[in-house]
């Protein structure tokens, strides 16, 4: 939040306090509730966690154990009631049990009746819907979202720097294909700029064609008339991105590219993925089109890029209309930024997005009112389960 230091927040009252920014900025309720900023009492971490708990949320912490289980249980001074008049929470406990990596034990322990649900936040949702959406005994809530994968290229590393270059890349990549194939058709395509259509700023676009011959052509003008040798970075933990790695492999050779694939563990992609030239990152979603492109597509005060800029492409231009966005509270005179902004991402930035990703809740059906989430927020303080 570099709009806002410590000495522009001003206490009015015992329950008001006043934000002072620096710049106009209308992501600022979105930012407070987001997870990288906790909103912490200053107690929180005096004491014993357990036996006085510190915070405003629904449940109290009864047990944990690192990589075992948790359990939480309602707290009775809750301040919010239902719609039914009756205090919140519903539930009387949750216990959250650790059943490692194999997603086939999620899957079987949900279908024989063990777990109540299912949290995918970590793992490969589309296997978990696909093996269980015919079942008449789960409930899945499907949830559209700004979730997707960026093949990203490093503009201060050689051949990426060449505008043409990374045209090319992209150029070689079919997205209904990858989609397809990668994530069964469960989303939809991207545009090779980072604002999706759930962005309320969003601009209707074409999504660009797979041309490998153009690509071609444009490696030539930038002086690699026999194409180019690149190694490209994945995380074997993510299928979806295996997938596409390969699929873009099978694709971009029509267009000049010998791409090797560089699978690694998540773990090993995560140390790397600001540092190696070309690689396929995960992005989990944000609510507003302004958020995502902040934090990782402009440069700092001192004209370095942000710390999550793992393109370290910096575009004044795009940087300007942005800045001019963060202020922009009517969507509709936002959207006419955003259109400006995607253009000049797909035709100089240094991406490639080729889908969307729809996730899912997996719930038993006795679990109800179970809201849906793009990044799995357990929002569980109204659900309740049937007897």
């Amino acid at each position: 939040m570099s709009y806002l230091s410590p000495d522009g927040i001003e206490k009015v009252d015992d329950y008001t306090v006043k934000l002072n920014l620096s710049r106009a900025e209308i992501a600022v309720p979105e930012h407070l509730f987001h997870y990288p900023a906790l909103v912490l009492n200053h107690r929180t971490f005096e004491g014993d966690f357990i036996k006085a708990p510190h915070g405003t949320g629904p449940y109290t912490l009864e047990d944990y154990s690192e990589g075992e289980h948790a359990s939480v249980k309602r707290r009775e001074d809750y301040w919010q009631t239902g719609a039914d008049g009756k205090p919140l929470p519903y539930l009387d406990g949750m216990e959250f049990i650790e059943m490692g990596e194999e997603l086939s034990a999620w899957i079987a322990a949900i279908q024989a009746g063990e777990v109540d649900y299912l949290d995918l936040g970590d793992s490969n949702p589309v296997e978990a819907y696909q093996a269980l959406k015919d079942n008449p005994d789960i409930i899945i809530t499907p949830v559209t979202t700004a979730q997707t994968r960026v093949l990203r290229m490093r503009v201060d590393m050689d051949p990426w720097g060449d505008e043409n270059v990374r045209m090319a890349l992209k150029l070689c990549q079919n997205h209904e294909k990858i989609l397809n194939l990668a994530y069964f058709g469960e989303g939809r395509p991207g545009q090779d700029f980072h604002v999706a259509p759930v962005h309320p700023e969003y601009c209707e676009m074409p999504i660009p064609e797979y041309n490998p011959d153009k690509a071609k052509q444009l490696l030539a003008d930038a002086g690699y008339p026999d194409g180019l040798d690149v190694e490209l970075a994945v995380g074997s933990g993510w299928p979806d991105i295996v997938s596409y790695g390969e699929i873009l492999k099978e694709d971009a050779a029509p267009g000049g590219f010998n791409i090797t694939l560089n699978t690694m563990p998540n773990s090993q992609y995560w140390e790397l993925w600001t540092e190696v030239d070309l690689g396929i990152t995960p992005w989990t979603h944000r609510p507003l089109g302004t958020m995502v492109l902040n934090l990782a597509y402009i440069a700092d005060e001192e004209g370095n890029p942000v710390a999550w800029n793992e393109t370290r492409w910096v575009d004044d231009e795009f940087s300007e209309l942005l800045f001019e966005a963060n202020g922009t509270l009517d969507v509709e005179a936002r959207r006419e930024i955003f259109c400006d902004l995607q253009r000049i991402q797909y035709e100089r930035g240094a991406i490639g997005i080729p889908f969307w990703r729809n996730v899912w809740f997996v719930s038993s059906k006795k679990v109800k009112d179970v809201p849906g989430h793009p990044t799995y927020y357990m929002l569980f303080n109204k659900v309740w389960m049937e007897a």
